[in-house]
């Protein structure tokens, strides 16, 4: 292998792929397990990257980090998934919270349940 073909494979082209395969491999998880698909938002959060938030068919809804939205726009179309604009309208309609995020929500409020 020569030093162009080594560079090649482990610069930040090829960190970025590996980042995107995995974040694939998540996404498509979720999704099988969610009823076969799922939607995705991706929001900046700083420094840290991206949020790439996904709602399941059957509602459930969790959320991945990345560290670019190129990355995350990729990871999402490798593993088939819609990408919407912002987190509202339908999208957020299909949310189903259950008792873990209705007690997490009232805990970060005074009086509420302490956070554990």
């Amino acid at each position: 292998m020569d030093s162009t073909q080594q560079a090649e494979e482990t610069g930040p082209d090829a960190k970025a792929q590996r980042w995107v395969t995995k974040l694939a491999k998540e996404i498509t998880a979720f999704a099988k397990e969610r009823g076969g698909s799922a939607d995705a938002q991706i929001s900046y959060i700083g420094e840290r990257g991206v949020r790439i938030v996904l709602v399941g068919e059957d509602g459930g809804w969790g959320d991945l980090v990345a560290p670019s939205r190129e990355v995350a726009q990729k990871a999402a179309e490798k593993a088939g998934v819609t990408v919407h604009e912002s987190l509202d309208g339908d999208l957020a309609a299909r949310i189903r919270t259950g008792p873990y995020e209705w007690e997490r929500m009232a805990g970060i409020q005074v009086g509420g349940p302490k956070d554990r």
